[in-house]
């Protein structure tokens, strides 16, 4: 039985949470192993943000358990103890949904580590199992490898993602894209996929929607976008614009595009490789929005940054995190949180 067969279905990210899960990094997982300190600084900068709005767990390895124990001491912050290899709980943890008499639920996708990219990931991909196992809720286990960082949905049946990435061999080889589409609908209960071709530059996701494009309400899409032609992501984004303006929602609105300027290219000076900047790898918090932002030649792109995300949420307080905490593990904010809705069991 799927879920969409017993009115499940994946709410928006903007909905009210119970709490929001979050995994804490392992040292010899990491692509940096040399930044470790400085990538936990990063996370506990995160969490305490979280809490400032909402209850948070943190998914912890034994050997970690007590340090962490003593580092967070605020009531808010829980940790749960589950073996992990990597630290992207957005990828590699369930995806929420509830149905229409409010039960919650998870759906527990394949993890084969974007692509078999970071092996192992065995651990990982018992991860939405064990969680689910410990806070006793329904598991739906779907057929297919999917990242939870690689859809967005309006909670009106439309579900946002990227061809690079989900029609990327190294995830579903034997599926068709119709097959793909089948099974979002299926245990995510939407009704329309809208395709953009690919994300930013050297995303090492193969190309995450949450870090190019998001609902922020039905209708209604926040895209980065890239004003220099001698950028990678001009065309990306120019292409991604156009899709999105021949396009319709699930209910066959067309949609308002709303564009936020990408920060400055940022060159890795180790590996001479591009960083995965995104201010769309914000998270919404219960009254509020967690914004990475990057300093330096970022000050202006950030200042607009929350000046647009403030426009469209007067309701909510835009609480900036430093973006560069983490962004050399590949990720940001959104890459890892998973957001738990309110349900009637909660």
């Amino acid at each position: 039985m799927y879920p969409s067969n017993l009115n499940y279905k994946m709410p928006p990210e903007w909905t009210r949470h119970t709490r929001t899960f979050i995994s804490w990094p392992i040292q010899a997982s990491m692509c940096y192993p040399e930044d470790y300190d400085e990538v936990c600084q990063g996370y506990t900068e995160i969490i305490q943000a979280i809490a400032e709005f909402e209850s948070v767990t943190v998914v912890v390895n034994a050997v970690d358990l007590a340090r962490l124990a003593r580092l967070f001491q605020d009531e808010r912050i829980e940790l749960l103890p589950i073996e992990h290899n990597d630290a992207w709980l957005r990828d590699n943890g369930p995806t929420f949904i509830v149905n229409d008499t409010g039960d919650v639920a998870g759906v527990n996708w394949k993890f084969n580590a974007w692509g078999g990219k970071y092996a192992p990931w065995d651990l990982d991909d018992q991860v939405a199992t064990e969680l689910l196992k410990h806070i006793e809720l329904k598991r739906f286990d779907a057929p297919l490898v999917m990242e939870g960082g690689s859809l967005h949905v309006d909670g009106e049946g439309t579900l946002l993602t990227t061809q690079e990435c989900l029609l990327n061999p190294n995830r579903n080889p034997a599926m068709t894209r119709e097959q793909i589409e089948a099974e979002l609908k299926n245990f995510l209960n939407i009704q329309k996929v809208v395709w953009l071709k690919n994300g930013l530059d050297g995303d090492e996701t193969d190309g995450h929607v949450d870090n190019i494009a998001c609902f922020v309400a039905p209708g209604k899409i926040l895209i980065q976008i890239c004003d220099d032609p001698e950028d990678e992501n001009y065309v990306i984004t120019q292409e991604n614009i156009r899709i999105l303006k021949s396009e319709t929602d699930a209910l066959g609105r067309k949609f308002e595009i709303i564009p936020i300027l990408q920060p400055p290219s940022l060159i890795d000076a180790e590996t001479g490789k591009r960083l995965t900047l995104s201010y769309l790898n914000f998270y919404f918090v219960n009254g509020g929005i967690i914004l990475p932002i990057f300093g330096g030649k970022a000050k202006d792109t950030d200042l607009l940054a929350t000046q647009v995300l403030t426009e469209l949420f007067p309701e909510r307080r835009i609480r900036t995190v430093n973006g560069m905490g983490i962004i050399r593990e590949g990720g940001n904010v959104h890459c890892t949180t998973q957001q738990m809705p309110r349900g009637r069991r909660i």
